[in-house]
């Protein structure tokens, strides 16, 4: 184990005892959840809650019945809601590297199962480090989701853990996270301060690398489901990083083959039937996609496939063929993720895409 593995396990097995520990918000989560999920989060024991230190909502929709991994567990409180979610012929799997959390989560396994009406609990929680996820007890393409909650910024091989976690999801699976990132590279001398590594912010990837990296490990079309400004509290730690802007990014990376690394028209629009718990009447399926049921939707070829092609798919009608291509799908823009303030969340306008 390298110097800053050993930083992060004193960090968060040590130095913290609970979120109000914190000195940025860069691990804490102000997305509301919908009503379900919120119930699942309240129904987590509160010692487990208490050690939560994520810094987004990495719970997506339609998980009845998943195989779910989480990357960097902690003390379990995504596991555990997760577990819930998933219901009794689901399972989830936490993996992470520090003892101390990982005695919190094993020790409430039984009271949750229990909370939740199930016969046998339906969590396992392995200890590893998630940059050697290719040598801990983990089938390839055995997981249907694979989430993250502010984690693999701490990682020091982060390329690594992507192509493992692309490795370990079933085709049309997909990386549901949330993560910090920077507007540049960050100094070599910040990188080795442990309280802002500690902190999520010193370990964060430049934007413009994850993209690269994300791409490389396979997943060919990176996905913004949402994100925001970061706020630092201390400000001693606001000057050492000034003028650095920090993001929270929650993202979502598709195991799908034959994605085109451009949005690519092909005349077709999708009807979203609803039926998807706390997406009745809207699925969102990124910043850029709110499909509103009933309504005929035109999108591109990859957002086709993400819909079609994954466990979405029987919430969706497709309209044309596609044996025409029209070109480039018309108004494809990526979210500026550090912008001030977020662009408004209402439906997206028929005929946009990206």
């Amino acid at each position: 184990m390298n110097q800053m593995q050993d930083v992060v396990k004193t960090y968060y097995g040590e130095t913290l005892t609970s979120s109000s520990d914190l000195k940025t918000d860069a691990c804490t989560t102000d997305a509301r959840p919908p009503a379900h999920v919120s119930a699942a989060l309240a129904a987590v024991h509160d010692d487990v809650a208490a050690r939560y230190y994520g810094c987004g909502l990495a719970i997506p929709a339609a998980l009845d019945g998943l195989k779910v991994l989480d990357l960097g567990s902690g003390a379990g409180r995504d596991v555990f809601a997760l577990a819930k979610l998933v219901g009794p012929d689901g399972h989830v799997t936490g993996v992470d590297m520090t003892d101390e959390q990982l005695d919190i989560a094993r020790s409430h396994e039984d009271w949750h199962a229990e909370k939740f009406g199930f016969a046998a609990p339906n969590t396992r929680f392995v200890k590893g480090e998630l940059e050697k996820l290719g040598e801990l007890d983990l089938a390839p393409g055995s997981f249907d989701l694979i989430i993250s909650n502010c984690v693999i910024n701490l990682c020091t091989d982060k390329p690594e853990v992507f192509r493992q976690a692309h490795r370990l999801l079933k085709p049309g699976g997909e990386l549901y996270f949330s993560d910090v990132y920077a507007d540049r590279r960050i100094p070599q001398d910040l990188v080795n301060d442990p309280i802002l590594y500690g902190e999520c912010l010193s370990g964060a990837l430049y934007w413009g690398d994850y993209q690269s990296i994300a791409r490389a490990a396979g997943f060919a079309d990176p996905r913004v489901v949402s994100h925001r400004r970061l706020g630092i509290i201390d400000p001693v730690l606001k000057a050492r990083v000034e003028p650095i802007r920090f993001a929270s990014v929650t993202a979502r990376l598709m195991k799908l083959d034959g994605l085109e690394p451009a949005c690519e028209d092909y005349g077709q629009a999708v009807i979203y039937k609803g039926g998807i718990e706390g997406m009745e009447t809207v699925f969102r399926l990124d910043a850029e996609h709110e499909i509103e049921a009933g309504r005929v939707f035109p999108v591109c070829g990859n957002t086709l496939a993400m819909l079609m092609e994954t466990r979405f798919a029987p919430y969706f009608d497709v309209v044309g063929q596609g044996e025409t291509h029209f070109g480039l799908f018309p108004g494809c823009a990526a979210p500026d993720v550090f912008a001030d303030t977020q662009a408004s969340s209402g439906p997206a306008p028929v005929g946009g895409c990206c």
